[in-house]
C-alpha cells in the first residue's frame, strides 16, 4: 500500500496538487489587490515584461536591452517596495488566522460587520431590517428603494438605520458583501397565528421569507431585540455572538456548493 501511494505522489498526482497549489495561491493574490492601486502597477509590470521579451528576442535592440535587463535584475526589492500594503496586508492575515482560512477562498468578513451593525442598533434599540439575498432573486423589491451598491460595513448600516434618514423606515437588501438598495419596501405576511406585539418590520421580514429563500434580520425598535426570519419562521431574541456563527456556517456551505459570488453574474439587478 505503502509503495502504491508513493508511485500514485511521485506521479501525475504530485504535478497536479503543485498547480492547484500554485493557482490557489495566484487566485489570493488576485483576490488581494483587487480595488488597489497594484492591479494597475501589476499590469504595468506584464507589459515590461512583454516588452523585455520581444526586445531581447526579436528587435535585439543593445541600449533598450540593457536597461530592460538591469530593471530585472532588482525585481525582487522593486516588488517589496511598490507591494508593501499588499504584503503586510497578506503576511498579517497569515499571521492572525488559520491557514485553512487564508487558503480557502471564503471572504466573510461582512458578516463581522452585519453583527456589529445588529449589536450596536440593539444597544441603542435603533430599529433595523435587513434582507440577505439567497438564490431567489429580489429583483422587484431592489426597485422599490434607493440603489446603494456599496461595501457592507456597520457604520453604513447604523446610518440607513437611524432614525432621522429617510431610508429608515424599508428594508437594506445585501447581495453577500454589497449593500445593493436600503428603503426598500416587502411584502407584509398575513398569517392569521402571527403574534399581535408583532410589528411591521417584523410581518415585512416574514412576508417576504414566505415567497423567497432570503433570510431577514430584525431589530425591534421598542425592546431591541434581534430577531432572524426564514422560511416563514420567525426567531425571536437572539445571541448576536450565536447569530454570527450560523451565518458563517450558512455562508459557508453556501460557498462549498460554488453558490457565492454571484455578483458578477447578477450585478445588472441593481
Amino acid at each position: 500500500m505503502a509503495a502504491f501511494l508513493a508511485r500514485l505522489w511521485n506521479g501525475p498526482l504530485i504535478h497536479v496538487v503543485d498547480i492547484g497549489l500554485v493557482a490557489l495561491i495566484i487566485y489570493r493574490v488576485l483576490l488581494l489587490i483587487q480595488g488597489t492601486r497594484a492591479v494597475q502597477v501589476l499590469r504595468g509590470l506584464v507589459v515590461l515584461a512583454l516588452a523585455t521579451l520581444i526586445v531581447e528576442n526579436f528587435l535585439h535592440l543593445p541600449t533598450l536591452g540593457w536597461i530592460l535587463k538591469t530593471f530585472w535584475l532588482g525585481w525582487a526589492v522593486i516588488l517589496a517596495v511598490v507591494f508593501q500594503p499588499e504584503l503586510r496586508s497578506f503576511l498579517a492575515q497569515l499571521g492572525s488566522q488559520r491557514l485553512g482560512r487564508v487558503l480557502i477562498p471564503q471572504e466573510l468578513r461582512f458578516i463581522d460587520e452585519i453583527i456589529a451593525g445588529l449589536r450596536e442598533a440593539a444597544a441603542n434599540r435603533v430599529g433595523a431590517l435587513i434582507v440577505l439575498e439567497q438564490e431567489t432573486g429580489l429583483r422587484n423589491f431592489i426597485a422599490t428603494g434607493t440603489p446603494i451598491n456599496g461595501e457592507v460595513t456597520s457604520d453604513l448600516l447604523l446610518t440607513i438605520f437611524h432614525p432621522h434618514t429617510p431610508l429608515h423606515d424599508g428594508a437594506a437588501i445585501l447581495r453577500e458583501d454589497r449593500l445593493v438598495a436600503a428603503g426598500c419596501v416587502l411584502p407584509l405576511s398575513n398569517a392569521p397565528d402571527i403574534a399581535r406585539v408583532l410589528g411591521t418590520r417584523h410581518r415585512a421580514a416574514l412576508g417576504l421569507t414566505e415567497i423567497s429563500d432570503a433570510i431577514v434580520l430584525v431589530v425591534s425598535e421598542e425592546t431591541g431585540t434581534v430577531s432572524l426570519a426564514r422560511e416563514g419562521r420567525l426567531e425571536r431574541d437572539l445571541n448576536v455572538e450565536d447569530l454570527r456563527e450560523r451565518l458563517r456556517d450558512l455562508y459557508r456551505s453556501l460557498g462549498e456548493r460554488g453558490l457565492l459570488r454571484r455578483r458578477g453574474a447578477r450585478g445588472s439587478d441593481v
